[in-house]
């Protein structure tokens, strides 16, 4: 019997083994074909979870699969580091941001290295090192002199507690994302990115990433938002004119109100002094500016006493309000109202007592309930009565062109990207600012603008702005006294350009050689979660044609693939106080009762199994799992359980299956090792040829299902093929085969369970360890079956399964079927009254 596997000596040496030889250090290779691996990267928190081990796993099994296959495989690791978590953690525990920050990279990065990832480490960056965030100043500088970059007022969604600006994409329900603070609307001087500019762009690529999951290119595309509509203008009773942006200009003849922004221009001019108005404002401003925000918000309005005339009926006056869900940053800053066909407006137009007039209605001509927001015709419109909508939108956009008042034009959904944050843990914005030559990009010579070390964070608000002498320097134009900016860039920033760092990461004089980037971009295997699917993906998008036409790069796409994984769950539970509990704290007593582990077992109530959070404790620290199974069954469970699109249930049973496969795999190998080294004398039987071809079988599907991101599938083909080597008992002639066999058996789990593979390649007298050892060759004779299982129905209920060879002429199919023994048995005083024979599948008796 062999020793028992030593797990953490074995995973231990082969890591110092991988790490010693540069076993996945690489550089660009034009004779090698390339593949770029890429998991999003880690935020430094402190420790590892169990998302991270399992986006992670995902990844290194298609960059093992990938250099095995002879690939030039580029599989790097980062961290993303700025945030506010980090200068929360500062408020909270004393700590500087920076101190945190890189004690929490150093532990995360032992925990990943033994997780046995296939890391170049040699290409590690943190997004809050200097020599980083300095080429992303410069581009920021580039993307200025571009018109990219901009600097304008602007309503911004602000979070109270983190004193900062949110993205609309970073308030959810009306809350900031971290903090879960309604979110309130400010009006502030922000530096923006252009993504507008690319907007057409970014929506028609959308068809050309056939290897992104089809729910996040619909997010994509449903975010730029793309429309056909109606610009117009109103003429307002005091002699000014309103510009409105609308969708469904079909509806006009429906309009009974038209509203407009708070912060439009004509707001101030209409409403200044009117009682009431200064209140309306502070109303609307304590609601963000996200859409989720805006329709959440109760709808509220305040009549200006003014009229527009309406553009198709003469002398019908629609009252003007202000309105609490109207952007001046979305289309004009004002629209018409239909509450007839807009749930919106019909709760506005009932608030405030305005008419009601239907203009759309069903097909069928039935009575419907308003607001009818579905398909029709049109009503009650003039010269629109009787069309289908489609029609009477290019009606009436014809009509207005042709008075002169309007014209048919392209909208987005998509506003322009704001990236300043009023925090210290980010990259400065480098400009300086001087009351006589204004905005002053700050000279490249002079970059990286770092950050001081010496902040404090004992008032609200953005330590760079209380410094006392950082923001305080010379105009690098006349050299008078002048300010530094003091927001820093939005996190999302370095993201969107990380990847491109990783093929040069320790080029100073650029972000990276366009060489380099032109070899390794795009990345062909993204891998990371579905909740980065409009905000990550998209402003990287944006981030590669922006740099392509600043010269860094030809690359208009970042990722030529993308996958998104499931989340990982566990059963949650409470004490007897209603608190939430750890699972490592609970366990099963004797009569199966969930009860804590210590003190007196006091019961525990089992609730939902849930997306693992720490807020309800129901999170597993994959340390405790290292420690105890090992990383190769933790990989093991985690690729085997469940699709990895799809969310996983972590279980200790399951985990601890794994555990001992892995163990039962080392113990039949090594007790095996006489046969497996011995040469085979005389010729092999069919069983030991059968053997083979499973064998070449199984790594035909393993490759296919690993392409195919089935890992589970993949895994659980190789456990079929391991229980047939098992019970194999082999002959003296059979021994060559069957070593071939399990070696196969090694190979095909060599990207999932690395670590125990390469143990047993070597305990089966290989020098060339198999991190340099190239994919199985499969024989293609072997992919063809010779023999096929078909079933045998009588009146169609299965009856018999029997081998038969591959194509048997129907005649000979129909005398096996019949000549079956339990067939025949069945049949016994019947008559057989036909018999239809499928090919290869079935053969149906119908008897009577």
């Amino acid at each position: 019997m062999a020793e028992r596997y030593n797990i953490r000596e074995t995973e231990e040496k082969w890591r110092k083994y991988w790490d010693e030889k540069g076993a996945f250090e690489v550089k660009e290779d034009p004779s090698k074909k390339k593949y770029y691996v890429l998991e999003m990267f880690p935020y430094p928190s402190g420790r590892i979870h169990m998302g991270h081990v399992r986006n992670y796993s995902l990844g290194d099994v298609i960059a093992r699969y990938r250099t095995a296959q002879g690939f030039n495989v580029l599989h790097p690791m980062g961290w993303d580091a700025f945030g506010l978590p980090a200068e929360n953690a500062a408020i909270e525990r004393g700590a500087h941001p920076k101190d945190w920050t890189y004690e929490n990279i150093a532990a995360m990065k032992v925990q990943l290295k033994q997780m046995g990832l296939s890391l170049d480490w040699n290409r590690e960056v943190a997004t809050c090192a200097p020599d980083y965030y300095k080429h992303e100043q410069k581009m920021f500088l580039d993307f200025y002199k571009k018109g990219l970059a901009y600097r304008r007022e602007m309503m911004v969604n602000w979070d109270p507690v983190d004193n900062t600006v949110l993205a609309n994409e970073q308030v959810i329900d009306g809350k900031g994302w971290r903090t879960g603070a309604p979110v309130e609307r400010k009006k502030l001087n922000q530096w923006s990115l252009k993504i507008t500019a690319y907007a057409d762009e970014l929506l028609e690529a959308i068809k050309t990433l056939e290897r992104w999951p089809d729910r996040v290119r619909l997010m994509q595309e449903n975010w730029i938002g793309k429309s056909q509509g109606l610009r117009f203008t109103f003429n307002v009773d005091n002699g000014d004119t309103l510009d409105v942006f609308t969708t469904r200009p079909d509806t006009l003849y429906g309009a009974s109100f038209a509203a407009m922004a708070v912060d439009h221009p004509l707001a101030q001019k209409l409403c200044a002094g009117k009682a009431g108005f200064d209140d309306f404002v502070k109303k609307c401003q304590a609601t963000g500016t996200s859409e989720a925000a805006i329709e959440q918000a109760e709808k509220i309005g305040f009549n200006t006493g003014h009229f527009v005339d309406h553009p198709f009926i003469e002398g019908q006056k629609l009252p003007l309000f202000l309105a609490n869900f109207i952007l001046m940053d979305y289309g004009t800053g004002a629209i018409f109202g239909c509450p007839a066909h807009d749930q919106r407006d019909f709760e506005f137009a009932t608030k405030y007592g305005l008419s009601i007039t239907q203009v759309v209605a069903p097909k069928d001509g039935a009575n419907v309930e308003l607001p009818y927001t579905d398909d029709g015709v049109m009503i009650n419109s003039d010269f629109m009565d009787g069309m289908d909508i489609a029609s009477a939108k290019a009606a009436a956009i014809t009509r207005m062109e042709s008075m002169k008042r309007g014209e048919g034009v392209t909208q987005y959904r998509l506003r322009d990207w704001g990236i300043s944050r009023q925090r210290y843990w980010g990259c400065p914005i480098p400009i300086v600012y001087c009351d006589d030559c204004g905005t002053v990009p700050v000279p490249e010579n002079q970059l990286p603008v770092e950050l001081p070390y010496d902040v404090t964070f004992d008032k609200p608000g953005n330590p760079l702005a209380h410094h006392p002498t950082w923001k305080n320097v010379k105009c690098p134009t006349c050299g008078k006294d002048a300010q530094r900016e003091t927001d820093t860039f939005d996190t999302f920033f370095e993201s969107s350009w990380y990847f491109a760092r990783y093929t040069d990461p320790k080029n100073s004089a650029v972000g990276f050689a366009k060489d380099k980037a032109a070899y390794w971009l795009p990345v062909d295997q993204y891998i990371g979660g579905v909740e980065h699917a409009v905000l990550h993906l998209l402003y990287s998008r944006f981030f590669t044609r922006a740099l392509s036409e600043c010269g860094y790069m030809d690359t208009p796409e970042p990722f030529a693939g993308l996958y998104t994984q499931g989340m990982i769950n566990h059963m949650t539970f409470k004490d007897k106080d209603g608190k939430w509990v750890f699972p490592k704290d609970v366990m099963k007593d004797e009569s199966g009762n969930w009860v804590m582990t210590s003190g007196n077992h006091e019961p525990v109530v089992a609730g939902r199994v849930e997306k693992m959070s720490k807020s309800k404790r129901n999170t597993i620290d994959p340390q405790d799992i290292l420690d105890s199974y090992g990383a190769d069954a933790a990989r093991l469970f985690i690729l085997s359980d469940s699709p990895p699109d799809r969310d996983l249930e972590w279980t200790e049973s399951g985990l601890g299956g794994s555990w001992r496969y892995i163990n039962r795999l080392y113990s039949f190998i090594m007790d095996s090792k006489p046969l497996l080294q011995a040469k085979a004398s005389g010729t092999p039987s069919d069983a030991a040829k059968k053997l083979q071809q499973r064998a070449h079988q199984t790594i035909d599907a393993v490759a296919k299902a690993l392409e195919a991101f089935h890992m589970n599938k993949a895994v659980a083909k190789l456990r079929e093929l391991s229980n047939m080597i098992e019970e194999f008992k082999p002959e003296s002639g059979d021994l060559d085969l069957y070593r071939e066999a399990t070696e196969y058996l090694i190979r095909g789990f060599n990207p999932v369970i690395p670590h125990i593979t390469e143990e047993l390649w070597s305990e089966l007298g290989h020098k060339e360890p198999l991190v340099s050892s190239p994919w199985p060759t499969v024989n293609p004779d072997f992919l063809i079956e010779d023999s096929v299982t078909i079933a045998i129905q009588i009146n169609g209920k299965l009856k018999a399964t029997i081998q038969l060879p591959v194509d048997l002429p129907k005649e000979e199919a129909e005398k096996a079927a019949l000549g079956e023994e339990s067939v025949a048995r069945a049949l016994d005083g019947k008559t057989v009254r036909k018999v239809v024979v499928v090919p290869n599948r079935i053969v149906n008796v119908v008897a009577g």
